[in-house]
């Protein structure tokens, strides 16, 4: 049974300039010059099917992927809308793109690639999620800002469609005083005080604290975020209590270390935030394939399927005998 997208329209989020910009950029890195393949391929038309091998792959990136046919002037029906979980069935046929062949081909790399990392973030993504909901936690989970240099907006984008926070976009987004800048700065207090000369009313401050005495000092400095970075479950637990009954308006961020299987031990009531850097770093993408269709007729040719082929309908596994018979490699 597939479960329920989200309900927002995610897309709405992503300005079109972005999106035409980046997909420019993945395709000029794929095509820097010459596509010698294109000729033996020409500007027929076709139709490709795209193929979720990941059973129970949440679908992520669709605006992306769109972005990257678009510019190659193709077009792509989805037959599910994004934040979809895919499956159970070992291939789910998810969308068909049509367009000049060669234009198709140009654009399937970059589009997969971009869908696979996608999807795969939304899909660790709605497992964190279901862990929280499962301990009745009321906090969020959040990523990080350790992400792939040139996909940031990506990355975070699928964070929300698998229903995280996504944490700061950039420096600006949120002021986060890290180990570095307090040492450079001299303490705690003062890297506070002249941070929030400059940020002044609009920006949040993040303190990285790495013991309870340090929250205490970021707290009375004006912090409004205090994060427990690489603190034990159990000390989290202790400090987190102690800084919210001392300080009940701040924010208490846990971090560093905590990884899918360690989440559901630093869940606490005073605890409001959890992030995880494994949302980013690590993660498994899911195994999404674009293959051109062929059906082969008594006289032994081969023609395009029919554009609007049921969806719904069984497909083979492109690693068996039969599959090779269905699907261009």
């Amino acid at each position: 049974m597939m479960m329920s997208p989200v309900t927002l329209n995610l897309s709405h989020l992503l300005p079109p300039t972005s999106l035409s910009s980046l997909a420019r950029g993945w395709l000029a890195e794929d095509a820097v010059n010459f596509d010698p393949a294109g000729v033996c391929v020409g500007d027929r038309e076709q139709t490709l099917a795209l193929l979720c091998k990941t059973p129970g792959g949440v679908l992520a990136g669709v605006p992306f992927f769109d972005a990257v046919f678009n510019e190659l002037g193709c077009a792509v029906d989805w037959f599910y809308p994004e934040g979809t979980q895919l499956g159970p069935e070992p291939v789910t046929r998810t969308a068909v793109v049509r367009g000049p062949a060669r234009n198709l081909l140009l654009g399937e790399r970059p589009a997969l690639n971009c869908l696979a990392r996608a999807s795969g973030i939304a899909t660790r993504c709605r497992l964190l999620l279901a862990t929280v909901k499962k301990a009745g936690w009321a906090g969020s989970v959040a990523g990080t800002r350790k992400t792939t240099p040139g996909f940031r907006l990506v990355e975070k984008y699928s964070m929300l469609v698998g229903g995280v926070a996504t944490h700061r976009h950039d420096l600006s987004g949120l002021v986060m005083l890290k180990d570095n800048h307090v040492w450079a700065s001299g303490s705690i207090t003062q890297a506070v005080s002249e941070t929030r000369q400059v940020c002044g009313f609009s920006s949040k401050i993040e303190v990285e604290c790495r013991s309870e005495e340090e929250g205490r000092e970021a707290a009375r400095a004006g912090a409004d975020i205090i994060m427990l970075d690489n603190f034990t479950a159990q000390g989290v637990h202790a400090a987190a209590t102690s800084l919210k009954r001392e300080f009940p308006s701040v924010l208490i961020e846990a971090s560093g270390g905590v990884t899918e299987d360690s989440l559901p031990f630093f869940l606490s009531p005073s605890v409001d935030i959890v992030s995880l850097s494994c949302i980013t770093q690590g993660c498994p993408v899911v195994d999404f394939s674009l293959k051109i269709q062929r059906s082969c007729h008594g006289n032994g040719t081969a023609t395009t399927s029919p554009a609007h082929s049921d969806h719904s309908a069984a497909v083979p596994s492109p690693d068996t005998p039969t599959s090779r018979r269905d699907f261009a490699f």
